[in-house]
């Protein structure tokens, strides 16, 4: 375990290099521990690929005493300790004017478009970390097979829902942003809620399930989300 100082609040802890679910369970491991001691300096934990992010108050807290927790936390992290993962599922219409990019994905891969579509719904993908805009998750487990370079020029704006993919990773944005991923559907569910408890359905260490279905279902689920 590594640790350095990001400004005056907070501290980064390094794990280990990669992306690789034990080492992604380790992670997550020292995160619920961590959490758990409630120490009062501790503001905000956030977990990541590889990495933790630590909050603190430095007035509440000695680095002492806030390295001596973080150690006494990572000699007991076990993968038994992270946080029980729950699957999310999370309907998604593939191509045409919600996935503008599915053919490229599908060039890249020399398959047919259906043949992605198969591809990118068979894994359960794990939440790996939630970042870049509020609930977007990166998600590790894509197929070899479609794994596709990013946009050269990211759009502009990438419409909430957009579901895409940037080389090993495919992810959903939650909200209308620029983004460089390449787009292959979208889902008709409002991700983030900010007034919503919790405001993302879903947390790191989690599982997805993207499910396919047509514009018609879309158009339905949409409606019933008030969309």
């Amino acid at each position: 375990m590594q640790i350095r100082l990001s400004g005056d609040r907070m501290l980064i802890v390094e794990l280990g290099d990669g992306i690789d679910p034990a080492l992604n369970d380790r992670v997550q491991s020292l995160a619920v521990l961590i959490r758990a001691a409630e120490h009062p300096a501790v503001e905000a934990v956030v977990p990541s690929y590889r990495t933790l992010a630590l909050y603190y108050d430095p007035e509440r807290i000695t680095w002492k005493e806030l390295t001596d927790l973080l150690f006494s936390c990572e000699r007991r992290a076990t993968t038994k300790k992270r946080p029980d993962s729950r699957v999310v599922e999370i309907p998604v219409c593939y191509g045409g004017a919600f996935g503008p990019d599915l053919g490229t994905v599908a060039a890249c891969a020399g398959l047919g478009m259906e043949e992605v579509i198969r591809l990118h719904c068979t894994p359960l993908y794990r939440i790996y970390a939630l970042g870049f805009a509020p609930g977007f998750c990166y998600l590790g487990g894509l197929d070899p097979r479609i794994h596709t370079p990013r946009l050269t020029a990211p759009r502009v704006l990438v419409p909430a829902g957009s579901v895409g993919i940037a080389g090993a990773q495919t992810g959903v944005y939650p909200l209308p942003s620029p983004g460089g991923w390449q787009l292959i559907g979208r889902t008709p569910l409002q991700l983030f809620v900010p007034d919503r408890s919790p405001p993302v359905p879903y947390r790191p260490g989690d599982t997805i399930r993207f499910l396919p279905i047509s514009a018609e279902e879309f158009a339905r689920l949409s409606t019933e989300q008030g969309r």
